[in-house]
């Protein structure tokens, strides 16, 4: 069977070569009318793109790196399925590194360090200070994912961090929690965006901040989590009401924590987090979180990419500020924080 080619799809749905290639190649400047009417003919002739051919016209290699903190946490490993599944979509193939969050291999990566084998970088980063690359300007396409920012000279795509952790703590507000712990409290962005949402939900419900439920913690992972909440039951002050964790990671050490010192969750503490990795489903009981689009992220940040391969192959200059675009996310309501009942 001779091979189906862009000409072949562009003369069966009725547009031109152009804005074939532009479907195949995920331009979003394309009415999602024409978009369908050309992927059910390429669906229907079985056009596959030739990778070899692409790449040799265009200089592109058809990869993307993505580098994330670490693989082995739930939360980036869903990110990083979410990008696989979105390049996959677009003909693009993605090589992943762990960067083991060490900021001198994000400083690297912004350097340029995987642009010999990637057409463009997405990076989540977790440590390099935005002040020692202030005044950089990337000259190849990157992408930063998250809420770690390192300037608005690189392009970003996350979820608002403060307005989640807002969401999070007005939710346990809502349930009738005033001593609300802040777990996970640290000097990192992240830590501190997350920090701001959970002041700004109880200074707006004139709830009084307490320092010792401000429960700071090195590594936000289940064994942190854990050794921190146990540590505060064991003190003489009352008990908290709520736990505000600042990702699932910690969530799990505290329920784990609670469980094993006999506090009833939510009767005595409600527990609420963001993430909303899978295993939030599973937990005893399954965790209230924050579920950002994943997907969306990752559909946002490829276009981005492709925006930037477009500007620099027509000569175009980078523009002035980049793009930091705040994208969904979701309140995810499970038994940990359920206290009043809820109406569908």
């Amino acid at each position: 069977m001779a091979r189906v080619r862009m000409r072949d799809v562009a003369e069966h749905a009725g547009v031109s070569v152009r804005t074939v290639s532009n479907v195949v190649s995920g331009y979003t400047h394309v009415s999602d009318d024409t978009r369908a009417r050309v992927q059910r003919s390429l669906d229907e002739l079985g056009y596959r793109m030739d990778f070899l051919a692409r790449g040799l016209r265009s200089g592109r290699t058809g990869f993307v790196a993505l580098a994330v903190p670490f693989l082995a946490e739930p939360y980036f490993a869903e990110l990083a399925q979410a990008v696989i599944r979105a390049a996959a979509r677009r003909g693009i193939t993605v090589l992943v590194e762990s960067t083991e969050g060490d900021s001198e291999v994000e400083r690297r990566i912004l350097a340029g360090g995987l642009t010999n084998v990637a057409d463009g970088v997405l990076l989540s980063a977790l440590t390099v200070p935005a002040a020692e690359v202030a005044g950089t300007v990337p000259d190849f396409p990157l992408v930063m994912l998250g809420e770690h920012s390192v300037g608005d000279h690189f392009p970003r795509v996350g979820i608002d961090n403060v307005a989640a952790a807002r969401a999070a703590v007005e939710h346990l507000l809502d349930q009738g929690c005033r001593r609300i712990v802040a777990l996970g409290g640290n000097s990192s962005e992240n830590g501190c965006q997350r920090m701001e949402g959970y002041r700004e939900a109880l200074s707006a419900a004139n709830v009084r901040r307490v320092n010792w439920l401000v429960v700071p913690v090195e590594d936000w992972t289940r064994p942190q989590g854990y050794a921190a909440v146990r540590h505060l039951l064991e003190g003489s002050g009352p008990l908290p009401d709520g736990i505000f964790a600042f990702n699932d990671a910690l969530a799990v050490g505290a329920l784990r924590a609670l469980d094993a010192s006999g506090v009833r969750v939510p009767g005595d503490i409600a527990v609420a987090s963001i993430d909303d990795i899978p295993e939030s489903a599973f937990t005893h009981p399954p965790l209230t979180s924050i579920a950002p689009d994943l997907d969306v992220i990752a559909e946002r940040a490829l276009t981005l990419l492709d925006e930037q391969a477009r500007r620099a192959a027509d000569g175009n200059p980078p523009p002035g500020s980049a793009p930091q675009e705040a994208t969904p996310f979701r309140l995810v309501v499970r038994e940990s924080s359920q206290r009043l009942p809820t109406t569908a």
